[in-house]
C-alpha cells in the first residue's frame, strides 16, 4: 500500500477516518474552551494546562486496568459507545456554575474512556489495513490531526469570542456525537480480535508481556517521555501569549502536519532508520529559544520547526509493530497511546508547576532541555534493525484462568 488513494479504496477506511477526524475536532475545540474557562476562573497556569492536557493523567489508570478489553470487545460497538460517553462528559462540563473540581472529575472519567478508546481505534486500523499499510494510514490520521487542530484552534478561538467557552464545549459535544454515529453506521460488525474476558489481571499480564522485551521498552519510553515533555511546553501557550495562544497551537499543528506528510508519504523505508534520531531531537531543540523570551513571530517559527519532529513517533510506531505479535496489536497500541497521553499530562503538570514558580517562557525552555537529555539517553537502545526473535516475549508468563 503506497498511496492515500489506495487507503480510501480500502473497505471501512473512509468511515473510520471520518469518525476519527470528528473526534479530533471535538477534542481540539473543547480542550481550548476548557483551558480558557479554567484560566479565566482561576488565573492559574497550572490549572489551565491541566484542564487542556490533564485528562491524559487518567490514562495511566486506564492502561493498568482496562486495556485488556481493547482486543476483547467488538470494535464497532466499542468505538461508538466510548465516543458517546466522551460527548456526554463534554456537555456536562458546559453546565453553568459547575465548580472547577467537578470539571476535573469529569476529565478524569474522560481519560479512562480514552485509554481504552485508543487501543480499540488503532487496533482496528491495524485490521482494516495490512501491516505494510499501517504507517501510511497512521500518517494520514496524524495529518488529519494537524489539519483539524489548525482549523480547530482557529475556529475554537472564534467560537469562544463569539459564543463563550461553555457554548464552545457544546460544539465539541456535538462533534463527539457525530463521530459516534459515523462509527455505528459506517463500520462493519467485526468480532473481537482476541478471546477471553477482559479483566484487570489480564491487563496486567499482557502489559508485563509487552514490557518484558528490552527493545520494546526502549520504544515505549521514546514514544512517551520526550513527547510528553514537549506537550508540557505547549500547555503553557495560554499563559505565555494570552489572546494569541490559538495562533501558537495552530502553528504547532501545521508543523506536525508537514512532518507527518513528508514522513508517511515521501520518505523511503531505507531512510527512516537514519531520520529517527534527528527527528526526535528536532522535536525539542527549537523550544530552547524560549529561554530568551522571543517575540510572537520568532516563537511561532520555533514552534513550527519543533512540531515537524512529532513525525518521529510514526517511525517509532512502525518499529513497535514489528516487535509485537498481531493478536496483541490493539493492546500494544493502546498502551502506547495511553502512556503517551499520560506523559503529556505529567508534562503539563510539571510545566505548569515550574511556570508558577518561574515564568511560562523559562518553564518551556526547561522542558525542552529535559526532552533533549532523555532522547540522547535512549538513543543507543533504538539503533539497528529489528530482529525477528525480538517479536516474541522474552520471559514466560503464566496463563490467566
Amino acid at each position: 500500500m503506497r498511496t492515500y488513494q489506495e487507503l480510501f479504496r480500502t473497505p471501512e477506511f473512509t468511515p473510520f477516518f471520518l469518525a476519527s477526524a470528528a473526534g479530533i475536532g471535538a477534542s481540539t475545540v473543547s480542550g481550548l474552551a476548557r483551558g480558557t474557562l479554567v484560566f479565566g476562573a482561576t488565573g492559574s497556569p497550572l490549572l489551565s494546562s491541566l484542564a487542556m492536557f490533564g485528562p491524559s493523567l487518567a490514562q495511566l489508570v486506564g492502561a493498568a486496568t482496562l486495556l485488556s478489553a481493547a482486543d476483547r470487545l467488538p470494535p464497532r460497538a466499542a468505538m461508538s459507545g466510548l465516543t458517546l460517553l466522551l460527548a456526554l462528559a463534554t456537555a456536562a462540563q458546559a453546565v453553568p456554575g459547575l465548580p472547577v473540581w467537578a470539571v476535573f472529575a469529569l476529565l478524569a472519567g474522560q481519560g479512562l474512556v480514552s485509554s481504552l478508546g485508543g487501543g480499540v481505534r488503532y487496533g482496528l486500523l491495524n485490521e482494516i489495513v495490512d501491516r505494510d499499510g499501517y504507517l501510511l494510514g497512521r500518517s494520514l490520521l496524524n495529518m488529519a490531526t494537524g489539519t483539524l487542530q489548525i482549523c480547530g484552534y482557529a475556529v475554537g478561538g472564534l467560537l469562544i469570542a463569539g459564543m463563550s467557552p461553555r457554548g464552545t464545549l457544546l460544539v465539541g459535544a456535538a462533534l463527539y456525537t457525530c463521530a459516534a454515529l459515523v462509527s455505528r453506521l459506517g463500520l462493519g460488525a467485526r468480532p473481537a480480535r482476541s478471546g477471553g474476558r477482559p479483566s484487570v489481571t489480564e491487563t496486567w499480564r499482557t502489559n508485563a508481556r509487552l514490557w518484558s522485551a528490552k527493545p520494546r521498552r526502549y520504544v515505549y519510553l521514546a514514544l512517551w517521555v520526550p513527547n510528553g515533555l514537549i506537550v508540557g511546553a505547549e500547555s503553557l501557550f495560554v499563559p505565555y501569549a494570552p489572546g494569541r495562544s490559538g495562533l501558537l497551537f495552530a502553528f504547532a499543528a501545521l508543523g506536525m502536519l508537514a512532518g507527518d506528510t513528508l514522513t508517511g508519504r515521501f520518505v523511503p523505508a531505507w531512510w527512516r532508520e537514519r531520520l529517527g534520531a534527528p527527528m526526535r531531537l528536532l522535536l525539542a531543540v527549537p523550544y530552547l529559544v524560549f529561554a530568551l523570551r522571543p517575540s510572537l513571530p520568532f516563537a511561532l517559527v520555533a514552534v513550527l520547526l519543533a512540531s515537524v519532529g512529532y513525525a518521529a513517533s510514526l517511525l517509532l510506531q512502525e518499529r513497535l509493530m514489528a516487535l509485537v505479535p498481531q493478536e496483541l496489536s490493539g493492546h500494544a497500541l493502546g498502551l502506547h497511546s495511553s502512556g503517551m497521553l499520560a506523559m503529556q499530562g505529567v508534562g503539563a503538570a510539571l510545566a505548569g508547576a515550574v511556570a508558577t514558580r518561574t515564568s511560562p517562557a523559562t518553564a518551556m525552555s526547561l522542558m525542552a532541555a529535559a526532552s533533549v537529555a532523555v532522547t540522547l539517553c535512549l538513543a543507543p537502545g533504538l539503533r539497528g534493525p529489528v530482529r525477528p526473535e525480538e517479536r516474541q516475549p522474552e520471559v514466560p508468563v503464566a496463563q490467566h484462568s
